[in-house]
């Protein structure tokens, strides 16, 4: 991935059958350790509604049953990230920032987490996309995308074996039941329903990032991150009180 190439993010929600935008923002170099942080992506201000599009915010799904997300359904905020196992970005975010924000935030039910299948690397990245999709049906997702994003994970490849060690760290309780999913057509369409919901958005690299209709892109600085949930979540309390004031 190219740390400066600009990313165009269309807004592709249909209302009317009209497109409602086009956003564009610009991945940057993710901060090293003793440098400071880039600047952020997502203009982040005082004014939570500050680089926002609403009409981005009909991407998060909300399922209850998703098995490729964390946290409440009804959660103020969602983070909704497209991302490639093969991405070093990607995996940079899931080390070092993921943690963090899971803490602070998915668990204290601020948070939603959506991961979006993103592969954009190959065979070996619709391997991994589809073996991690069915790992999930497991309810091991989060654990094979952790053993995936370890430190040195990648460059060992993402073959069929690879997979299925992948898969035993994760503690997926059932290997045949986990190969015949990854190799089966709904692994195929639930990852390519994935990949077209990130092209209609315009994304051409990974990780991008979208945080209750605010795009960002890159393994941007944590402060980014947890600067942009604040003001989500400011912005939908503040929604809230307004709504709830209406109300006879």
């Amino acid at each position: 991935m190219s740390r400066t190439k600009p990313v165009l993010l269309v807004a592709g929600v249909a209302v009317a059958a009209a497109l409602l935008g086009v956003v564009s923002f610009t991945a940057t170099k993710p901060s090293s350790p003793g440098v400071s942080g880039s600047s952020a992506v997502a203009e982040v201000s005082a004014d939570p509604s500050a680089g926002v599009y609403p009409e981005l915010e009909a991407y998060a799904r909300r399922d209850a049953s998703d098995k490729l997300a964390l946290g409440r359904a009804d959660a103020p905020v969602v983070l909704i990230e497209y991302a490639d196992f093969k991405c070093g970005y990607c995996g940079k975010f899931a080390r070092d920032t993921e943690p963090v924000l899971i803490e602070k935030y998915v668990d204290k039910g601020v948070l939603r987490i959506e991961w979006r299948n993103f592969p954009i690397f190959g065979e070996e990245s619709e391997a991994v996309a589809r073996a991690s999709w069915a790992a999930g049906q497991q309810g091991r997702f989060w654990e094979f995308h952790k053993a995936a994003y370890a430190e040195g994970a990648k460059e060992k490849g993402f073959g069929k074996d690879r997979l299925a060690a992948l898969a035993k760290e994760a503690g997926v309780p059932d290997a045949a039941r986990f190969t015949k999913d990854t190799d089966g057509a709904a692994a195929r369409a639930a990852v390519r329903e994935d990949q077209e919901q990130g092209y209609a958005l315009g994304a051409t690299s990974t990780p991008s990032f979208l945080i209750n209709g605010r795009p960002i892109a890159g393994a941007q600085p944590l402060e980014t991150f947890t600067e942009t949930i604040e003001a989500a979540a400011e912005s939908a309390a503040a929604k809230s009180a307004k709504s709830s004031k209406g109300k006879p």
